[in-house]
């Protein structure tokens, strides 16, 4: 491509014809892309010496060179247009773009705040990429003085900024800064939007502050908007946090009403909830048709063999954990306590220490839960609880001392090899 625009613009050379602005940084595209970054900044000086080009097209060359992270060339270009007092809004927003690409936030904090001084007064764009890229980078607190200068100079049209910085102050954590930032929005007659609604109930779902959650829920349908899938899911994940089962399984209702469905974290919240209080038919409905779809996760399958264990029916827990296994779906501590336990239960002793030697081999930090069952496999082998009490303690003190003297323990009385782990 490259060589057929050279051999045009040859050709147009030679019959005297004007190269126009467009094709001009359309061509600087084309080298910058093939990673000619010399022949692009030769094509872009050509044009600028001749002192012809306009604000229009400096801008469209610097954001060629910005867009592509060449941030020394896109400075150069904006250097040059300044040089030939050409400079204008377009300039700055390109260079704000540029310094977001590449992660220098300062640089682009400095050029907006240079603005004034060169006599350019900042659009709507200007603030509004530069409150993105700070928002994007963790540095809510940074933008807010720029947000409030949009909001003075009546340039916020609407709640993004707004949400750019909530959603960044509640990712930090630092959800009372994302409701001051709701409030002020609030008393700026900006209207939140259902992200809004959904970043902030969300927040509070997460820490299971159920109050505060339904608080937004009711603020959201007093401004006339309908939940969405996103906030659906959000509520079952508090609901579950908080065991409000009614609640949960109307919200579940309500997701398999809309057009996405239930996802697979809210459907594992549902059997979360039923499996705690024993209800196998409305948990295992929403198992088999998570498998059928072929959603069902580790947490799913989990969820389903604590169940089963809890009910004592040990063959389809065991069923369960066959199917964990073939599906390569037992990696994470819940699983293995849950299986330890199961064949623990099941008098299964060989195929309990076998698991705590798989959990090892995987670097599996094994916690209280997994030496209770250990505990357990060695009284049935009639190891005393004061040996046992030893290796808790053991255990306690030493983590990984701990984990040999269990291996050993239970080399003594079952088939278990315990030379492959090294402390």
């Amino acid at each position: 491509m490259v060589y057929e625009a050279e051999a045009l613009i040859a050709e147009m050379d030679e019959k005297g014809l004007e190269i126009d602005e467009y094709t001009q940084s359309a061509l600087t595209r084309m080298y910058i892309e093939a990673g000619l970054i010399g022949k692009s900044w030769a094509w872009f000086q050509r044009f600028h010496l001749s002192g012809s080009m306009s604000s229009e097209c400096y801008s469209a060359n610097i954001d060629a060179f910005g867009e592509r992270g060449h941030v020394t060339e896109a400075e150069r270009a904006f250097l040059c247009c300044q040089e030939q007092k050409k400079l204008s809004v377009l300039e700055f927003n390109v260079m704000i773009k540029a310094y977001g690409i590449a992660g220098s936030y300062d640089k682009a904090c400095s050029i907006f705040d240079s603005m004034p001084g060169e006599g350019v007064v900042p659009d709507q764009c200007s603030y509004s990429s530069l409150v993105q890229n700070l928002a994007s980078a963790d540095l809510p607190l940074k933008a807010m003085p720029y947000l409030r200068k949009m909001q003075e100079a009546g340039l916020v049209g609407d709640c993004i900024p707004y949400c750019a910085l909530i959603s960044s102050f509640v990712k930090l954590g630092q959800v009372e800064m994302a409701e001051k930032l709701y409030r002020e929005m609030i008393c700026h007659n900006v209207k939140p939007d259902i992200i809004v609604y959904g970043v902030l109930i969300n927040a509070f779902a997460d820490t299971g502050s159920i109050k505060e959650a339904l608080s937004y829920v009711d603020k959201m349908k007093e401004a006339g908007l309908s939940g969405n899938s996103v906030i659906y899911n959000s509520l079952i994940k508090l609901y579950t946090k908080v065991g409000y089962l009614k609640e949960a399984e109307e919200t579940y209702r309500m997701l398999e009403l809309s057009e996405a469905g239930p996802d697979l974290y809210s459907s594992n919240c549902m059997i979360d909830l039923y499996s705690e209080r024993l209800m196998v038919e409305h948990a295992e409905e929403i198992f088999q048709r998570l498998r059928q779809t072929r959603e069902a996760n580790e947490f799913t399958f989990a969820m389903m063999l604590c169940m089963y264990k809890r009910l004592r029916r040990i063959e389809q827990a065991l069923r369960i954990a066959k199917h964990m296994r073939e599906l390569e779906m037992l990696t994470g501590l819940l699983s293995y306590n849950n299986v330890l336990g199961l064949y623990v239960m099941d008098g299964r002793i060989r195929d309990a220490a076998g698991t705590f030697q798989e959990m090892i081999e995987a670097e599996i930090r094994p916690d209280d839960c997994t030496y209770k069952s250990l505990g357990a496999v060695l009284m049935k082998c009639g190891v005393s609880r004061e040996a046992i009490g030893k290796l808790e303690v053991e255990a306690k003190r030493d983590p990984q001392g701990g984990i040999r003297a269990w291996l050993s323990a239970l080399s003594a009385v079952v088939e278990v090899d315990n030379s492959s782990y090294d402390v």
